[in-house]
């Protein structure tokens, strides 16, 4: 069964004995090769399966590594060089254009300077990413803090607490604010930290536990009588 997958449980499941089908001889590449175009169409691919595959999928049809593929996007996007001519009208180029035709997602030069940044990302990133737990417009926003902790800190957060990406890019310069000198801006941390608190809190299954409950309530009666303490001064 080379494409197909979900129409088949999809009949299975119905309890059909038979169904109309497309018998092919095949040779392992191009077998492949329709089982990558089909993957592509799924709702649920995240971005780090979707870049791969058309990645996988042009190396595949140029006989080529995905490097190769990379450096060749990377040539026809720089009409000032004096080669690019001889790039752009070879027939390497022609079978890239036909498979992101065929794709029908992107051009070259969008996948190019949009989604294959997304491969370069840091590792917690990408996971997140691989796991649908984040756009990857927020993922690329993300990435931009160098500090490994605060944008740990950030992605978990951003999952949490569902941030939108102008939230995002606030928190961002937060941060850098934050590191240029203490006057500049507010320590959002804090705050940060206290809502993403409040939001697992809300998901845990601590209202189960009579025990948890009770240390829940005492540490709410402090938080209230803090609170209380700050409205009043």
């Amino acid at each position: 069964l080379v494409a197909g997958e979900r129409r088949y449980r999809a009949a299975s499941s119905l309890g059909l004995t038979e169904i109309p089908v497309v018998i092919r001889e095949l040779t392992d590449t191009e077998a492949l090769s329709i089982a990558l175009l089909e993957n592509l169409q799924r709702e649920d691919l995240n971005a780090i399966e979707e870049t791969e595959g058309i990645l996988q999928l042009l190396a595949m049809k140029l006989n080529s590594t995905s490097s190769s593929v990379i450096a060749l996007l990377g040539a026809a996007a720089h009409p000032e060089r004096a080669g690019v001519d001889n790039v752009i009208h070879s027939s390497e180029w022609e079978i890239v254009s036909d498979i992101f035709a065929l794709v029908g997602k992107y051009t070259p030069e969008s996948f190019r300077t949009n989604r294959l940044p997304l491969l370069n990302l840091p590792d917690d990133v990408i996971g997140a990413l691989r796991k649908g737990q984040i756009e990857y417009t927020k993922a690329r926003a993300i990435a931009r803090v160098k500090d490994s902790s605060e944008r740990s800190q950030l992605l978990f957060e951003a999952i949490a607490l569902d941030l939108s990406l102008t939230q995002i890019k606030q928190r961002i310069a937060d941060l850098k604010a934050k590191s240029i000198g203490p006057a500049t801006a507010p320590d959002r941390s804090l705050k940060s930290r206290v809502d993403a608190a409040l939001q697992r809190v809300k998901k845990s299954k601590v209202w189960d536990d009579p025990k948890k409950q009770k240390k829940l309530e005492k540490l709410l009666a402090e938080l209230e009588a803090l609170v209380g303490e700050g409205l009043e001064n």
